[in-house]
Formats: structure tokens, sequence, C-alpha cells
């Protein structure tokens, strides 16, 4: 049970975090041995409330962003082409332990391990001087993409926008050095693939001085700064583990989307118009 006591001022808060509460979600900073509670989380100098959490809680995603925002062909060997950015829908955003649902109708499925700035503050046409002073911080990022769409869908909609395609957690961190970042991705307990943020083609820097060029980003959105060589597919049953250097490790289980067209079809004795490939649903 949550404890109370007089309200004071968080020092340096290293760890921010979405917690559950039977009161409804609760903005907590780690301080000591315990969550504690925090009024506002974009606060430059948060305010503890009093309340204290312990350690047992139910994580959820830590922040609640109104823009995500995807960097593409920004890996490895990119630097010869220009930042395109791509949107993903809010709701694709999900905590610790949600589930990412997988549609059998649109073929394979990655994970991608990357790392996730969120914007503390808002952000318009920055100058590379002024990009530290908007990041609240940093967190662990699983884009997860339908790579078999990426051929039908240029604008990107229904290769990044499954429900759950976007995990994010297990909490933001205030201070990284964001340059050589290491990535784990694992599968069942398995490393499928390893990398590094040195490996990116667009620094975190260059990323938000062009993202801010071409958009008003605010508080609570996030950017996914792009997979360097740190994606691995994944099936209904799997189980993903992210892991990021000074970040921690995000665990997402996958699941098959509840009411999936296939499953359903599988059993009905459907007409040739009704029966689509996922081609031809695309």
């Amino acid at each position: 049970m949550p404890s109370t006591a007089g309200p004071s001022v968080v020092a340096v808060p290293t760890r921010l975090a979405r917690i559950r509460t039977a009161e409804g979600p609760r903005a907590v900073t780690w301080q000591g041995d315990q969550w504690c509670g925090i009024r506002d989380p974009f606060a430059r100098v948060p305010e503890l409330t009093g309340r204290t959490y312990g350690t047992q809680v139910t994580l959820l995603a830590p922040c609640e962003p109104r823009v995500i925002v995807g960097m593409a062909h920004n890996g490895p060997g990119d630097r010869g082409m220009p930042p395109q950015a791509f949107l993903k829908s809010a709701r694709t955003a999900v905590g610790p332990q949600a589930a990412i649902m997988l549609d059998s109708r649109v073929g394979a499925v990655n994970v991608e391990g990357e790392l996730a700035v969120v914007l503390g503050r808002t952000a318009r046409c920055l100058r590379p001087d002024e990009v530290s002073d908007v990041i609240l911080g940093y967190t662990i990022g699983n884009d997860v993409t339908a790579i078999d769409q990426v051929a039908l869908d240029e604008k990107m909609t229904q290769v990044k926008n499954g429900d759950g395609f976007t995990p994010l957690g297990p909490w933001i961190t205030t201070a990284l050095d964001w340059r050589a970042v290491s990535i784990d991705v694992s599968v069942n307990g398995l490393v499928r693939a390893q990398g590094t943020t040195a490996d990116l083609a667009y620094n975190v820097i260059e990323q938000l001085v062009y993202l801010s060029s071409i958009m008003t980003l605010g508080a609570g959105d996030v950017v996914l700064m792009g997979a360097p060589h740190t994606s691995a597919i994944v099936e209904p049953g799997d189980e993903v583990a992210i892991s990021l250097g000074g970040l921690g490790t995000l665990h997402n289980p996958v699941a098959a989307l509840a009411g999936d067209w296939t499953s359903q079809n599988e059993n009905e004795n459907t007409n040739e118009n009704t029966i689509r490939t996922d081609r031809e649903y695309a």
C-alpha cells in the first residue's frame, strides 16, 4: 500500500516512470530504494507528492506521447541517404509486459531494439546547441515492423501501426551518454541481434534538429532513433527482451490478435469473393 508524507523536492531524478495504482496511473521517480510519487514529470525540478509505492509495482509506458516519430534508413551505411521520418499512432505505445499483437494477414513481423528519446519541452526549429535542453530523457523503444508490408505501403501506415507495435520502457533515464549505447535483442532467452547507437547514420542531435525543422514536438513525444541491425522476426508465443546499456531491459510477450481474420475464416466455408490474401488486403 502507498504511504503518505509531506511533499518535498526531487534533487536529481535519474529514473522516471508511470505505474498503475488503484487511483489510476501515477508518475513516479526512483528515490533510494523505492518508487516515489511526483506531481509533474516534466517540471525542471519535479516535486514529490509525499506518496511512496515500494518496489513491487506495475510499470506502464513511461510517457503518453501525442506523437511518435521513427527514422527510416538510419542504420549503418545509410549516411549517404537524407533523413526520412515516419509517424506511428500514439495508440501503438504500450509498456513493459504488454503484448505485441500479431495479425496473420500482414505476414512476417520484426521487433527492433532502439534508443528512444522522450521530449520534455516544446521543440521547433532547434539549433544543435538547444537539443539537450528539450530532452526529458531516454528509454528503450521496440519499433515493431510488419516487414512483409514494406513493399506494399510506402507511407508505412500498415507496416508500423499494429496493436502494441511500440513498446516503451521500463522507465525514462534522464541522463545518458547516447553516443555508443549497446543494444541486445533476445527472443525466448536467446540473443538474436546486437548493435550500438554508434552505428546510427544520424545521431540524436542531428535527428532532433531535422525533425524540429519540419514539425513541432512536445513534452512526452517520442523519437525512435533507428535500429542498427538490431531486429529479429517473432511469432505468437515468443517472449522478447530488449536491453540497452544504462537503460535496463524491456520485456514483452508476443500474441495472436484476437478475432484474427485468418483464424476466423479457417473455420468458415467462405466464398472466393470474401477471402483475400494479405497482399490483396493491403
